[in-house]
């Protein structure tokens, strides 16, 4: 349809009190804008939410993965819904994801953790990093490389310590991104496999 993100942003706003079922009708349209306007309602509700609520967005959130099928949607939504749902729970449904057959399910695996790095937790980011090192697709390569920069930005050595053990077996994509922020000299010795 051609609509920018600031008008859904502000429709979004405008629609936030529509009910758990309403919106996720509209998360199952086929056009791109009404999903993404689906899931910035969701993510505004569960923000604001009771634990009712947050709970109702989660189980409605893992029950249409299959209309969240874009790199946009999976990273304007899982590190909103699904991370802060699962910071003080059990995570096994990460491992599902990261193991799942379906690009999407995997990337918001990844990205989920986000909210976990943004809490100085990496333990999941790092593990699910090594589930989908051998990966195929170029999404999840750059998804990846970034959980592992933005680990990076808060705790370098704990990066480092992940890299020296996988670097030579990591995509070259997924390693570029990692170590975008790395002065030029280090990046180069990663690069080279000279580390």
């Amino acid at each position: 349809m051609g609509i920018k993100v600031p008008p859904l942003r502000t429709l979004a706003a405008a629609c936030q009190n529509a009910s758990v079922k309403t919106v996720t009708g509209l998360l199952k349209s086929n056009i791109h804008e009404e999903r993404t306007l689906a899931l910035m309602i969701l993510v505004r509700q569960f923000s604001s939410g009771d634990e009712k609520t947050r709970k109702q967005i989660y189980e409605a959130y893992l029950a249409h993965t299959r209309f969240i099928n874009n790199w946009d949607l999976v990273d304007g939504s899982a590190s909103y819904i699904i991370g802060p749902f699962l910071w003080e729970r059990e995570r096994t449904q990460l491992y599902t994801w990261a193991k799942s057959s379906s690009l999407w399910e995997r990337r918001i695996a990844i990205i989920s953790t986000f909210y976990f790095i943004r809490q100085n937790d990496f333990s999941d980011a790092l593990r699910i990093s090594e589930v989908l090192i051998t990966d195929k697709q170029d999404l999840i390569h750059k998804a990846v490389g970034w959980m592992l920069r933005e680990i990076g930005k808060r705790n370098i050595a704990v990066e480092e310590s992940f890299l020296k053990v996988h670097y030579r077996d990591m995509p070259r994509t997924m390693l570029r991104y990692s170590i975008e922020r790395f002065p030029e000299k280090r990046r180069r010795e990663y690069l080279l496999g000279k580390i």
